[in-house]
């Protein structure tokens, strides 16, 4: 699974400053591809640390996300804005039946 968020990269003196302004999450690297890497890494464990704290539902409908409907394209970004798929850390139990609903 992905998400798709909007992120920046500016540079800054010696170095790429990245950010996804809607998750308010940032980071930095020497060139733009390790800023934007970086980026998609801290997003991830963001995300991780949301949903072991069960506050990732409300963090993502409190920054504009809604469930993506079947057959309908994303909404580009505005042009400012690369486009990041992030991973989500996330996989199914191995034992369908430990799993609760």
């Amino acid at each position: 699974m992905e998400l798709k968020v909007p992120a920046s990269v500016k540079k800054r003196g010696k170095y790429f400053i990245s950010c996804c302004p809607v998750l308010d999450v940032c980071s930095q690297g020497a060139t733009k591809k390790k800023a934007l890497d970086n980026l998609t890494e801290a997003l991830s464990l963001f995300l991780l640390s949301c949903f072991e704290r069960g506050t990732l539902d409300k963090v993502l409908k409190g920054s504009g996300f809604v469930p993506a409907k079947a057959g309908i394209k994303d909404k580009p970004f505005p042009s400012k804005y690369e486009t990041l798929d992030i991973p989500l850390p996330f996989h199914i139990k191995k034992d369908p039946h430990q799993c609760r609903v």
